[in-house]
This record gives structure tokens, sequence and C-alpha cells, in this order.
């Protein structure tokens, strides 16, 4: 059997920054606030954590700093992927080294692949961990979606675990699940599918929502574990505007002005992200207001 990482909700962790770097203080209190609130595992450096402007120096030191600041209390997921494959197993390395729980790997972005290609590459990847590998199929963002047999194909690969899909398409994960079986875990890449992937045997979310909502949005899920699929429903269509408007612009522009709103941060993206415009800004704060998260 392979290693589980984990099963249930993993919060997609914004990176908070100033225009001096990253803010370690608010960072750590983050990081302590979401496994106060019991959340299941935290994941760093990724699309949410706007990993692809942070300098090498930053990427390294905030995995390695948020291993140390979890201390085991939850597992740490490392976004180490690349376009370029040698820069993606030097992170990889690293992350590995400094002793994450997993990793998670992305699509190549911009120069995009063949199936082939990515087989390649994601074997090379997961080859080199010494840590089980989460791959990350959004296709919206990088230009290139992995098929259902090749998931499954790497599937094969003993260090490869779980995949996080984001891809929206239902029936290509519901492919995924038919053609894998238990040779992975699936998790959803989108907050508006956690309960719908989790009818066809889904493990969980890498979630946006839960920066905002960690416990409740593990409620959800623990809900549809134990039983109450009614129930789970209801949470997943209670939520369901916040979660549109969390994604009303390109993620983590929403949730990094949430944040801040909530006191964690300051509102402060590096470019070519800016702040969020006041129009989607006020609908946020509206739902959030709902909720009673402001």
């Amino acid at each position: 059997m392979k290693k589980q990482i984990f099963e249930g909700i993993a919060t997609a962790l914004i990176t908070p920054l100033t225009e001096n770097g990253i803010d370690y203080d608010a960072f750590g209190r983050l990081i302590d606030w979401q496994i106060e609130e019991g959340i299941n595992a935290l994941v760093v450096c990724g699309t949410t954590g706007e990993g692809s402007t942070l300098t090498d120096e930053e990427h390294k030191a905030a995995i390695e700093f948020s291993v140390k600041r979890a201390a085991g209390r939850v597992p740490i997921i490392a976004g180490t992927g690349s376009n370029d494959t040698a820069y993606a197993l030097e992170l990889t390395r690293f992350a590995c080294e400094v002793g994450v729980d997993g990793v998670l790997l992305v699509t190549p972005y911009y120069n995009k692949a063949t199936q082939k290609g990515l087989i390649r590459m994601f074997t090379d990847l997961a080859d080199a961990s010494s840590v089980p590998v989460i791959l990350y199929d959004v296709p919206s963002r990088t230009g290139v979606a992995m098929a259902p047999e090749t998931v499954a194909a790497l599937a094969e690969h003993p260090n490869i675990s779980a995949i996080k899909a984001a891809s929206g398409n239902i029936s290509s994960i519901a492919e995924i699940l038919a053609l894998c079986g238990e040779k992975i875990d699936v998790y959803s890449g989108n907050d508006d599918q956690i309960i719908p992937i989790a009818s066809l045997g889904g493990k969980g979310c890498i979630s946006v929502l839960s920066n905002l909502l960690p416990k409740e949005t593990v409620e959800m899920y623990n809900k549809f574990k134990d039983g109450d699929v009614r129930g789970a429903a209801d949470m997943q269509l209670k939520y369901l505007h916040l979660i549109n408007a969390l994604f009303s612009e390109v993620n983590p522009i929403p949730v990094k002005a949430a944040m801040a709103k909530m006191g964690f941060c300051e509102d402060y993206l590096r470019l070519p992200l800016t702040s969020m415009e006041d129009a989607h800004k006020e609908i946020l704060f509206n739902e959030m207001r709902k909720f009673g998260i402001i």
C-alpha cells in the first residue's frame, strides 16, 4: 500500500507578502491558526501561495519555515513543480531534505507537454523524491491537461500517491477514479466540487476556502465521510456563493483580500497580480459577513 499523505482538507495556504518580502510573523500565525482550527494538512508555495513569483531563496525558505513551524502537527506539502524539470528536481530534493511530508507537482505551463512528456517528467520527479508525490492537474492555468490514461500510467509508480484534480471536468475525474481504483488518492482542486468528487471516491480537497473557514471546510468533508451525505451537501451549497466570490478574479487575488480583511496579512500581491477590484471585493466581503467571518 502507498503511504497516504492526508485525508480530508488541506489548505492551499497564502503566502503573506509585503514590499520587503515574506512576512514570517504573519505566516507563522496563519500556520498556527490553521492547525488550531483542525485542518488536516497544509500546502505551501502552491498557486495560492504565489510560488511562481517567489524568488528561489524565498521559495526554499518558506518551505523550510513551514516545516519547522508545523513541527509535525500536520503534514506539510510543498509546491515544487515547474515548467523546467531540472528546477523542479532541485526544489523537490530540497523540500525532501528539510522534512516535508509530500510534494505537489503541477503540469508544465507555457511550454506544455505531450502526454508522453508528462509521464517522463513526473516519473523523473517521483524517482527523485523521498516523500509521496501529488500530481496537480489544472489545465485552465497551465494550458495542458492530464489524460485519465496518463494518470493511470503514473499511478503505477510507487511514489505517486495522489492527484489534485482541478480540471473542473467531473467526467474526466470519474474516469481517473475508474481507471486508478485504490492506486492513488484523488483530491478535489475546486472548492465547489468537494462533495461531488467525494461521492465518486475522492479523499478530500486541497482548498482555498479553508484559508477563511478551516474548521467548517473540514466539517463538510467529515460529514460526508461519516455518512451524513445530506448534511455535507447542504454545507457545500451553503458556501457556494462565498466560493464563487473567492474565484471572481484569478486566485489568489480574492483570498488575499479576504485574509487581509480578517487581519492576517497585507493585501499585497506581486505583479502581474494586482489587488481585487472594488466591486468584486464588496461582493466577497458581503458573503463573508453572512457567515460572521468579518
